[in-house]
């Protein structure tokens, strides 16, 4: 509980088990403790750092097609920017603001395409002719809309910048990395 002054106390039950169990209770300095700071649980720290992470303002991602970059926000202010590898015809990445929908630390990417390229299926695609991929492990998956569109991280290449998927966005690791701890569920992907 806490008294009138701030300070924290037992409440009376807990002062005398304490006692009774020979627990000490006599206050700490906390003074060497750091400031909560969520950033604190981040696997790795924002690998292009450009502005301030605490700035005021909801986060949210820009993809640029055309320039096959991604932009990080915090409110209005640029957090991080990286190269991305966006959809190759007939599969682009699909255009519109959505939000971070379903989030999967590491997931196998499995399909069905068809002479054209033209992604048919998703999953074994049982039934479906055409060729099948199988991308086993793709890291940090943050899927944004209803065609099974991610941001993701893509170690099979290192070809950022130029425009190489089925229609999902293709960073590198470690920006996938920081992504997957600082976006939250119902990020906007515009």
């Amino acid at each position: 509980m806490q008294d009138s002054t701030g300070a924290v106390t037992l409440a009376s039950l807990g002062s005398e088990m304490a006692s009774h169990l020979g627990i000490d209770t006599s206050p700490v300095d906390g003074s060497g403790l750091p400031v909560f700071d969520e950033s604190l649980f981040f696997e790795i720290y924002n690998p292009n750092p450009m502005g301030d992470m605490s700035a005021p303002g909801k986060r949210w991602i820009e993809v640029s097609i055309s320039e096959q970059r991604l932009y990080a926000y915090q409110g209005n202010t640029l957090i991080s920017t990286t190269l991305v590898s966006t959809g190759i015809p007939p599969n682009n990445t699909e255009q519109g603001v959505f939000h971070v929908r379903y989030k999967l630390e590491k997931t196998d990417m499995t399909g069905i395409t068809d002479s054209n390229g033209q992604v048919i299926a998703l999953g074994d695609g049982e039934g479906q002719a055409g060729t099948p991929y199988d991308v086993k492990d793709v890291p940090h998956v943050m899927y944004f809309n209803y065609d099974a569109e991610a941001l993701h991280g893509a170690y099979w290449h290192n070809n950022f910048g130029t425009p190489m998927s089925h229609g999902c966005v293709n960073l590198p690791l470690d920006m996938a990395t920081f992504l997957f701890d600082w976006a939250p569920l119902g990020t906007m992907v515009w």
